[in-house]
């Protein structure tokens, strides 16, 4: 991703969190294009290049009455996924993601053992910053300045030894954001966190692109139908943004709810993906 991809999506972030601000109003193509000081024709064709979409299309991705109909009718494809390892064209966290927990000693003492590579990278949502140890990506997270992203990841492992290197293990967890995913290759995820947390991890690598569920519905599928309080702490101390797909829970009303991110990306993930899913002749990885 360049410089400009990331200027563009800042551009639609800015554009999305306008019309959300103003839907009832109705805003016109030229109202929103002017919030973002393009013209009519030059937005038009930026949103559908970064979304493959018009905006109005992406609104109705977005909307409430969109998620609902989703969690009725995807609600059987999720559990599908969970209950016997259905695979399909829109698993793609599923297939090619494995999350392998720290042992004690790993993280015991701040990390003290580990040496942590982290790199910034650009993506359709923004910046990033992605860091891996010898087994895997231990974090990644959307940001708007590398300074406090540092700092971040070292209160999360603050007696880690920490390197700024660009691993091959951040390229293959990068590829996942291109529009052919013909070519990708296996990620490992290494990732602090208790045996609940780790369950909750692995539970949302099945749910498929392009679909919403639940935290409600997350914790009936673990066995914990009570316990959604717990189950959307767990979703919200995600350690790696996108890759573990969090932000496909919503409030069971339809609304996006939360994001550790921001809800703007949030909204801006969700219609994407769901453009991405219906663009006709997307070629979207299957095993078959």
């Amino acid at each position: 991703m360049n410089d400009q991809a990331t200027i563009n999506y800042h551009r639609i972030a800015a554009a999305i969190d306008y019309i959300k601000q103003h839907f009832k109003a109705q805003p016109t193509l030229g109202e929103i294009a002017e919030q973002v000081h393009v013209s009519p024709y030059h937005f038009q064709r930026l949103f559908f290049e970064w979304a493959g979409i018009s905006p109005k299309k992406f609104l109705q991705y977005t909307s409430i009455e969109y998620a609902k109909r989703l969690l009725k009718e995807k609600a059987t494809l999720f559990e599908t996924a969970l209950e016997t390892g259905l695979s399909g064209t829109s698993r793609l966290h599923d297939l090619f993601i494995t999350i392998e927990g720290m042992t004690p000693a790993e993280y015991k003492n701040g990390g003290q053992r580990l040496t942590i590579h982290y790199s910034f990278a650009k993506s359709p949502f923004g910046d990033l910053m992605v860091a891996s140890t010898d087994k895997g990506i231990c974090h990644m997270a959307f940001h708007d300045d590398e300074r406090i992203a540092l700092e971040n990841l070292k209160k999360k492992f603050t007696n880690a030894t920490l390197r700024h290197a660009r691993d091959p293990a951040h390229q293959h967890a990068l590829a996942i954001f291109q529009n052919d995913w013909t070519d990708l290759r296996e990620i490992k995820l290494h990732l602090k966190g208790s045996d609940f947390q780790l369950k909750i991890w692995e539970t949302l690598l099945k749910i498929p692109m392009g679909s919403l569920t639940t935290y409600g519905a997350i914790a009936e599928k673990i066995g914990h139908p009570t316990a959604s309080r717990a189950v959307g702490t767990a979703i919200g101390s995600n350690p790696v943004a996108y890759l573990i797909p969090c932000h496909r829970v919503i409030q069971s009303t339809g609304a996006l709810g939360g994001y550790m991110w921001g809800n703007t990306r949030k909204t801006a993930i969700v219609g994407w993906e769901n453009a991405q899913v219906d663009l006709p002749g997307q070629r979207i990885y299957s095993p078959n």
